[in-house]
């Protein structure tokens, strides 16, 4: 019987008797053929070992802990994986020999030489300390890909809100740009000056663009990746041209638990610096055929990852676990949000204020999607930046402004 043992190094095979072996038994297979000492592995059918950070992390990771529990007992058989996660280094049998140069050999180039040096390491540690989510905001997000895309397509929006100096990272809301989502890919048709009216009104609001938040399907929970190859490379981008080493990037997915049913999960983590600098050189693949595996990026050259030169480069080599917290935010998010499969209209502004009018009228518009509707629909575009200090600070809206928004509620 074959085993797929994944680990830092890449993916290895390991032959073992059948799935009567016990898990000790396999960790003695482990050690005899690929290296590591059993005292320093640690072994799960659970991919998110390969992310564990220290030490303490590993103790969720029990399901393959008790030594006599046979492989057929976690449903093991001919071609499953194995995760493995090992402390220290190793020197692996047969590796790969190195070609002299020369009249023996093909001659080595320079950029031969330079992919030869180019390793693939885990990052332990991101530029961002933690991000927490306005809750409002977050739980916006997931209803809509929850309740009304069902996680059929993909859907995503970019992240505003704070940095601290400490590096922590809080998301007080979510732009959701005009986009086509699908299955297993989410293509963002951005609108320049939208998002330059965004933009402005964060600035007023004391925001700044953070981060991206995607939505992946349910059809993409049976595959065996955190991010695909396509989401590496989207989130790649994104966070190279942010410039914010602190760009943190969010995945919402739907995944089954133990009693049959499914929940919504927040998973955060940023793209390592190895990962930006490949992609700032051009080192990614950027074209995916049908038979392309997509939890592996593809690499133009060769590059180093454990003792191997290989093109093909696992996607959890790139990702930077980053913890999540949440708070409640200055701004409310019940206005209809933009872009979405919904027409928000006059009427709608008018519902809302009705609603609201209790309060006073700052209050009424603390809203980051009502103040963007105001800067497209009611041609107050330089003006909303003015309107989001007031609500930032929660002084009182001018007379000429409330007056002006109301009579175009009352339009409708």
């Amino acid at each position: 019987m074959l085993l797929r043992i994944r680990s830092r190094d890449g993916l290895e095979r390991l032959q073992v008797g059948g799935p009567h072996v016990s898990i000790s038994q396999l960790k003695s297979l482990i050690e005899s053929q690929l290296q590591v000492p059993i005292q320093n592995q640690t072994l799960s059918t659970d991919r998110n070992l390969l992310l564990a950070k220290a030490s303490a992390d590993l103790l969720r990771f029990s399901d393959m802990a008790d030594p006599s529990a046979p492989l057929s007992a976690l449903n093991l058989s001919h071609g499953s994986v194995v995760f493995l996660y090992y402390q220290g280094e190793r020197t692996v049998r047969g590796g790969p020999a190195l070609t002299p140069a020369g009249s023996f050999g093909r001659k080595m180039t320079m950029d031969d030489l330079i992919a030869r040096q180019t390793r693939i390491t885990r990052q332990e540690s991101p530029h961002c300390d933690s991000v927490s989510f306005d809750r409002d905001s977050a739980n916006a997000f997931q209803q809509y890909v929850n309740e009304t895309l069902a996680f059929a397509v993909k859907r995503g929006g970019f992240m505003y809100g704070t940095v601290s100096e400490e590096g922590r990272v809080e998301v007080d809301f979510i732009y959701e740009p005009p986009q086509q989502g699908l299955e297993d890919d989410l293509i963002l048709l951005r609108d320049q000056e939208e998002e330059k009216l965004v933009d402005a009104i964060a600035a007023g609001l004391g925001r700044k663009r953070v981060g991206f938040i995607f939505a992946q399907t349910i059809m993409q929970d049976k595959k065996d990746y955190n991010f695909s190859n396509k989401e590496v490379l989207q989130a790649a981008e994104l966070h190279a041209e942010s410039g914010l080493k602190e760009w943190v990037t969010v995945v919402v997915k739907l995944e089954a638990d133990e009693d049959g049913g499914a929940n919504v999960h927040f998973e955060a983590f940023q793209m390592s610096d190895m990962c930006l600098k490949l992609f700032k050189e051009g080192w990614f693949v950027t074209e995916f055929g049908e038979e392309d595996d997509p939890k592996l990026s593809k690499m133009k050259k060769e590059v180093v990852v454990g003792v191997k030169d290989v093109k093909e480069v696992d996607n959890d080599f790139f990702l930077v676990v980053v913890k999540i917290f949440d708070h409640q935010g200055p701004l409310s998010s019940t206005f209809p949000i933009e872009n979405r499969n919904n027409l928000v209209t006059m009427r709608i502004l008018k519902n809302h204020l009705d609603r609201t009018k209790s309060v006073p009228f700052v209050k009424r518009i603390s809203d980051f999607h009502l103040l963007l509707f105001l800067g497209m629909s009611l041609g107050l575009g330089s003006d909303v930046p003015a309107l989001a200090e007031c609500v930032i600070t929660q002084t009182p809206v001018s007379e000429g402004y409330q007056l002006l928004i109301e009579s175009m509620a009352n339009t409708s």
